[in-house]
This record gives structure tokens, sequence and C-alpha cells, in this order.
């Protein structure tokens, strides 16, 4: 006799709201988290927020069909324990981050992959992505950058100034 699972109107109730939950987030990144105390999964939700994401344990069946009807696929993700991470915008670097920094403290959480921007992540994907620098520090970066020649310039102008013994560009001319 084969098996048929029931659907009732709670459960298709708790898949639309999954659905609409997930939409509202580009990336899933997935963990298993037996064994984490519950201290430790709140202080990885507080974190969370403030990236506006989330941390949300889940049934693996409603998911799956959730992220079905949003065309994506995790069957191999959505095995034993499983709770999301849901980032929204470009914090998918900064959410792997904290998933493993807080794996590094000794909470036992693994992450199983991911998916950012519609694109499938492995486990392996995931932590290279945390090691990258954020959006911010790359900014930070391009700026300094983009600052050396006007600093430089600045430098130099100031050392010709003080060379002259701070007398105005035009007078020094005059006097040679």
């Amino acid at each position: 006799m084969e098996y048929k699972t029931r659907i009732t109107p709670a459960k298709e109730e708790s898949v639309k709201a999954l659905k609409d939950e997930f939409s509202q987030y580009n990336g899933y990144i997935f963990t298993d988290y037996r064994g984490m105390t519950v201290e430790q999964i709140t202080t990885l939700r507080r974190t969370l927020m403030s990236k506006d994401s989330t941390y949300r344990v889940v049934k693996n069946r409603f998911a799956r069909i959730a992220l079905s009807q949003l065309d994506h696929t995790a069957d191999e993700q959505l095995v034993g324990p499983t709770a999301i991470a849901l980032v929204k915008g470009d914090e998918a670097n900064a959410v792997a981050k904290d998933l493993f920094a807080l794996a590094k403290e000794g909470a036992p959480l693994v992450v199983k992959g991911g998916i950012i921007d519609g694109k499938f992540f492995s486990a392996e994907e995931v932590e290279a992505l945390s090691k990258l620098p954020g959006r911010l520090e790359l900014i930070a970066t391009l700026m300094a950058t983009m600052m050396a020649p006007v600093q430089k310039l600045a430098a130099t102008m100031l050392a010709y100034v003080e060379k002259n013994g701070g007398a105005p560009v035009e007078s020094a001319a005059e006097e040679n």
C-alpha cells in the first residue's frame, strides 16, 4: 500500500505562509542546528536581525514545497533538522560570516549549503563567500584607492610651499 500525505487546510496555510515569507528574501543559507542551545540560537537571531535577516527553523517538507513554488530546489539541504538563514539584499556575505563565526566559537552549527540570488552554493562555496570582504569593506578600499593620488598631490604642494618658507607660490617665482 502506497503512503499518501493527507493535505489539510492547515498544512496548505502553513506552506503559503512560508512561501510568502521566503518570497521577501533573495538568499537562503541552510544549516543543521542540532545541538545548539536556545541561547546560541537567540544570539544568532539578534545578530542577523541587525542585517535585515532572520534565522528560521523549518519543517523540511513545507520548506521544500514553498521553495519549489519560488522556482528553487534544495532537496539535498532539506534533510534532517534544518534551519534557514533568510537573507535580504547584499548581506549574504555578512550573514555567512556570522554563521561561521558562531561555529568557530564552538556552537554545533553546520552549514549545509545555500541559494543566493537564485544560484545554488555548496557548503564549501558558502564558506568561501564568508571569507570575502564585505560590500562596505570593498567600497572603503575603492575610496582609499581613489583618494591616494589627490592626497599625494596635496602633500607635494604642501612640501613645495614649506620649501619656499611658506611664501605664496607667485612671490617665490618672482624672487628667482
